[in-house]
């Protein structure tokens, strides 16, 4: 089989460091880039056209092409040919779902074992999708409280993105714009899922954001 070009993407040095490591330690892998953004991902495929990208779901700060579903969207609809495995720390069965609808080849949980990118690059190497094995215990994410889990997993995908986006300190107008929506739409999905979850205001939608872990 022939060598896989891989690009990685993930704003965290040591997260790239590490994926590096254990991807470069298979010796079945060349690795031609790592980036630390949405647009310098895009320029290292227009330039080095691989066969794969490891990216992280959460890349804050690149107003051009976002993160996120929104960049997901974009390569594959730019680039049909290209494998993408997507490392994240979120793990919502509605975003997995989607992410798999979309086209993508895999995805691997940050807080699980990463040596299972491994495993997602060699199924990608014989033309398969990769689904994560299921979790143990020690990687269940630190949303314990059902009712908290069901109001959560009560959002839509575009509530829950505009939720992310309002976390990461983005405006109301701010997310319109990055996703070519009325203030109005936005406006209102936010306030749907601020009923979903049961909150009032924006500080109490910001503690429960991080006190249930939604975006880690």
């Amino acid at each position: 089989m022939k060598k896989l070009k891989v690009v990685l993407a993930d704003d965290h040095p040591i997260v790239l460091l590490g994926v590096r490591e254990i991807i470069e330690r298979a010796g079945e892998y060349c690795i031609v880039s790592d980036v630390s953004n949405s647009s310098s991902l895009v320029d290292s495929i227009e330039m080095l056209a691989p066969d794969v990208v490891v990216t992280d779901y959460n890349m804050p700060g690149d107003d051009t092409y976002g993160d996120g579903i929104q960049l997901i969207e974009y390569l594959i609809r730019r680039y049909p040919a290209l494998k993408i495995v997507v490392l994240t720390m979120i793990d919502n069965p509605l975003i997995h779902t989607r992410l798999y609808e979309l086209g993508v080849w895999g995805v691997v949980l940050k807080n699980g074992d990463l040596n299972q990118i491994l495993v997602a690059l060699k199924a990608i190497n014989q033309s398969r999708i990769y689904r994560a094995p299921a979790l143990n215990e020690s990687v269940v994410p630190a949303v314990k409280n059902k009712d908290i889990a069901c109001r959560i997993d009560s959002l839509t995908i575009k509530e829950y993105e505009v939720l992310r986006s309002f976390f990461s300190g983005m405006s109301v107008s701010d997310i319109a714009i990055q996703n070519n929506r009325s203030i109005k739409t936005i406006s209102a999905q936010k306030m749907s899922a601020m009923r979903k979850l049961n909150v009032g205001t924006d500080q109490e939608l910001s503690i429960f954001c991080a006190s249930s872990g939604m975006f880690f």
